[in-house]
């Protein structure tokens, strides 16, 4: 299986199944030196783990982090940054009912068409549980970075939006309430919502928007590596994800040229930032920020048609523990790959001028 190392100088390749013994991952690239606080990278593992409220699975994991390899009197060594995560509470047989059933919108039909052998457990492979790996890695990526601040939090859930610029938003506010949103109002109707789609059987999606501060000019290739194809693929790379603007997005669209571009002051910073901080691909020193699309998770507690392995009609009911909504986990897991993006390129940068 291709397509599982993330990076081009800083690479995270990551491994193992969702009911497999462990997950884990081997980070290259890492510059050496690197002070690494392990309680920073347990903190951003405990956002992102389930079970963490009442409004997420109920699967419980400690997702507590052992390396390996390239820390050394808690420092990075430059070497291979190896770890594992243990997998403690598995329930496989959750699963036995879809062994030779495929899950509507999930990737059981196209792993076994693909591979012709899957692990139909929790998914495998294509499992939103390997993202754990992935914070490991994005949470040593914001400790070399340092000064470039990173936030995530949930713009919207359903239709309840958070209907206010970044910039008028309180980011501490993230971290109080189990839906990552912001805005008090706005994260209780939204907590609510998906307390009663969960009480449905049914799952509901929603969008987590993302700010980088502080980022520094000039990361960014021309033409096909431009800085925000690159976060694009990041985010679309994660689990659920249907889509990724960034900047203006889709509503620069209605908007004439002369509204949309955004002129420079004297200090060579921008008036507006409708470019959300890329203009040519290459960042400009404002702060860059997008939004991403998480569609409902697919596995509800409600019967649905699909077809078995014989291609025979069939219906099946979801089982075990599940999301009723994604994006109040999916925070850090955006963060993480934002910061493995900029981390990348801010290395990258630093081979012109060896």
């Amino acid at each position: 299986m291709a397509g599982n190392t993330f990076g081009n100088i800083f690479k995270i390749t990551t491994f193992g199944e969702s009911h497999g013994p462990a997950l884990g991952g081997v980070i290259d690239g890492c510059p050496s030196g690197i002070e690494i606080d392990l309680d920073l990278i347990e903190k951003e593992m405990q956002r992102r783990k389930p079970g963490q409220s009442s409004i997420v699975t109920q699967r419980k994991e400690e997702d507590s982090v052992t390396f390996y390899s390239g820390i050394f009197e808690g420092k990075t060594t430059g070497t291979p940054i190896g770890f594992l995560i243990h997998n403690k509470d598995q329930k496989s047989k959750d699963y036995s009912h879809i062994k030779n059933t495929y899950r509507p919108s999930h990737a059981d039909y196209v792993y076994e068409k693909k591979y012709g052998h899957r692990d139909y457990r929790g998914g495998g492979r294509s499992s939103a549980r390997e993202t754990a790996s992935r914070v490991v890695a994005g949470a040593i990526a914001k400790q070399v970075l340092k000064s470039v601040k990173i936030t995530a939090y949930v713009y919207s859930v359903g239709n309840i939006i958070v209907d206010k610029h970044y910039s008028l938003l309180d980011f501490n506010n993230i971290e109080k309430n189990p839906v990552r949103c912001p805005d008090p109002k706005s994260a209780i109707e939204m907590e609510n919502y998906i307390k009663e789609i969960r009480k449905e059987g049914d799952t509901v999606g929603g969008v987590v928007s993302c700010v980088i501060e502080n980022c520094p000019i000039g990361l960014g290739e021309p033409v096909f590596d431009k800085l925000h194809a690159e976060l694009g693929k990041a985010m679309l790379s994660i689990n659920a994800v249907k889509g990724f603007e960034f900047g203006s997005g889709f509503n620069g669209t209605k908007l004439k040229g002369s509204e949309h571009n955004d002129s420079f002051s004297s200090d060579g910073k921008t008036k507006t930032n409708n470019s959300g901080g890329i203009q040519g691909g290459i960042s400009n020193g404002m702060d860059i920020y997008f939004k991403v699309a998480f569609k409902p998770v697919a596995t509800i507690m409600k019967s649905q048609k699909t077809i078995d392995s014989k291609n025979n009609e069939v219906e099946m009911k979801g089982k075990g523990r599940h999301d009723p909504c994604v994006v109040p986990r999916a925070v850090p897991i955006v963060e993480a790959m934002s910061a493995l993006v900029i981390l990348d390129y801010y290395l990258l940068n630093k081979t012109y001028n060896i």
